[in-house]
């Protein structure tokens, strides 16, 4: 699935779509470069689950755990350097755990990362335009995307 968002509201809505979807263990990929929006994008995942807390991004402290209708684990790859940093985290609670990991770039860690999970790659267009390719690798992942079709209707302009 491609859509473009336009402003950082657009942005936080289709996360917040994507929060209110969500079901414990949803794992989503974020890759995209630096200020692709993806922070602005789990901001949205966690207004749709309920997390009054300001998301802010891990990036110095690897993890955040929020709390709303589900827990949130809110996680960034961007400081570490290789494979085996990643692995030696200790990340299984989290990825098949009861909450929602969402991974910033997830790419960092993509041969440990279970094989079924949405990747969101974010592409900067603008100053206020991006470019989301969003891909489902699993069935329950399919299920979602076919969910999220409407309110992505809604939501751009495509």
């Amino acid at each position: 699935m491609k859509l473009h968002t336009y402003n950082t509201e657009e942005t936080q809505a289709l996360g917040k779509s994507l929060g209110e979807l969500a079901q414990p263990g949803d794992i989503f990929l974020l890759v995209g470069q630096l200020g692709a929006g993806k922070t602005c994008l789990t901001q949205g995942i966690a207004y749709g689950l309920y997390i009054q807390d300001y998301t802010l991004s891990p990036t110095f402290v690897i993890m955040r755990e929020l709390h709303g209708r589900l827990p949130l684990y809110h996680i960034d790859f961007y400081r570490l350097d290789n494979i085996t940093e990643i692995s030696e985290l200790g990340l299984d609670d989290y990825l098949y755990g009861h909450g929602i990991c969402v991974i910033e770039w997830a790419e960092k860690g993509a041969d440990i990362l279970p094989d079924d999970h949405l990747l969101i790659k974010i592409k900067w267009v603008s100053d206020t335009e991006r470019a989301f390719e969003i891909t489902a690798r699993g069935d329950r992942y399919h299920k979602l995307l076919e969910k999220l079709r409407p309110a992505i209707k809604e939501l751009t302009k495509d």
